[in-house]
C-alpha cells in the first residue's frame, strides 16, 4: 500500500514525533510505501484567504467555495495545495496524527483540510438531484481508501468514556472522522487513541508503541467503522434524514449513523453490530 501521514505537531522529540517514527518505520517494515507531510516543519499555511486564489481578481468580493470551485477547475491552485491534493491521490490510505487539543486537532491540521479539500475534490461532486445528494459520505473522490487516526490525549481514558465527564472519545471525534474523512469517501478505520500521555514513562510508550505497530501490521485488513451510505437508500433526500425504525434500540445522536446492518460493508446478523469502541479495543 501507499501511505499518506499528516503529521501535526509542533515538537520533533514529543511523544508523538517518536509515534509517528514508531508508524513509519512498521509500515516500511511491511513493505509499504510511505510519505509524510509534517505540517509544522514545511511551515504550512493553515488560514484561507486571497492568497489561496491567485486568479481571482483584485476587485471581486470572496466567496471561498466558489473561489475554489473555480481554481480547482481552472488547476490555479497553490504549489502547495495542488502538491497535497497528489499525494492524496496517489496514496491508498491516509492517517492523520495530532495530540487532541481543546477536544479537537490542533489548527494546522484544520487548516490544511481547509484549504485541501477543496471545491470539486473533497466536496461538491456529484449529481445533485431527488435521487442523490451528491456524491458523499461513503462516495466521492477518495472512495475505495482508507484513512484513521492517531490521537494524543493528556487525559484518562475514563474521562472519555461513554459516561466520562469529556464525552465519549468516538463522539469526540466523530466530526473529524465521518465529517472530514468519511465525506469524500474513505472507508475509516477505529481511531489509534493513546491516553495520559503526559505521563508516560518507558514501560507505557513501549506497551502503546507495541499496539500501534500491530494497528500498521493490520491497516488493510481492519475493519471500517460501519457508517451508513448517504444514497444507499437509509436516508430521505433531499431532507437527509435518516429513515424511521432504522436505528438500533437506544441510539440517537452520532450512533444513528452507525449501520446497524453491516460491518464494513458486510452483512452481518441483526443485532449483531459491534460500537465503535468495540472496535478500536479489537484492533488497537
Amino acid at each position: 500500500m501507499k501511505v499518506l501521514i499528516v503529521y501535526a505537531h509542533p515538537e520533533q522529540r514529543s511523544l508523538n514525533g517518536s509515534l509517528r517514527d514508531v508508524a513509519v518505520r512498521e509500515l516500511v517494515a511491511q513493505g509499504h510505501e510511505v510519505r509524510v507531510s509534517d505540517l509544522y516543519a514545511e511551515g504550512w499555511k493553515s488560514e484561507v484567504d486571497r492568497g489561496d486564489f491567485p486568479s481571482l481578481p483584485v476587485d471581486a468580493r470572496l466567496a471561498v467555495a466558489a473561489a475554489s470551485k473555480q481554481a480547482f477547475e481552472a488547476g490555479t491552485l497553490t504549489a502547495d495545495v495542488k502538491g497535497e491534493i497528489e499525494k492524496l491521490l496517489w496514496a491508498d490510505a491516509l492517517i492523520l496524527q495530532f495530540p487532541l487539543w481543546w477536544f479537537s486537532m490542533p489548527a494546522i491540521l484544520k487548516g490544511w483540510v481547509d484549504r485541501v479539500f477543496a471545491y470539486g475534490f473533497g466536496y461538491g461532486v456529484g449529481e445533485h438531484s431527488d435521487k442523490r445528494w451528491g456524491d458523499r459520505y461513503g462516495e466521492g473522490t477518495l472512495a475505495g481508501k482508507r484513512a484513521m487516526l492517531i490521537v494524543t490525549a493528556g487525559g484518562w481514558q475514563d474521562h472519555y468514556s461513554a459516561r466520562g465527564v469529556n464525552g465519549p472519545i468516538d463522539d469526540l471525534l466523530f466530526p473529524i472522522n465521518h465529517g472530514i474523512l468519511y465525506y469524500p469517501g474513505y472507508d475509516v478505520l477505529p481511531p489509534f487513541v493513546a491516553y495520559q500521555t503526559d505521563r508516560f514513562d518507558e514501560a507505557a510508550f513501549g506497551a502503546t508503541a507495541e499496539r500501534l505497530r500491530e494497528r500498521m501490521r493490520t491497516l488493510a485488513t481492519t475493519l471500517p467503522i460501519p457508517y451508513r451510505r448517504q444514497n444507499g437508500g437509509d436516508y430521505i433526500i433531499p431532507s437527509m434524514q435518516l429513515r424511521a425504525g432504522l436505528e438500533s434500540p437506544g441510539a440517537r445522536g452520532f450512533a444513528l449513523h452507525l449501520d446497524s446492518a453491516h460491518e464494513g460493508g458486510a452483512p452481518s446478523k441483526p443485532g449483531a453490530m459491534r460500537s465503535t469502541a468495540d472496535l478500536r479495543e479489537e484492533t488497537a
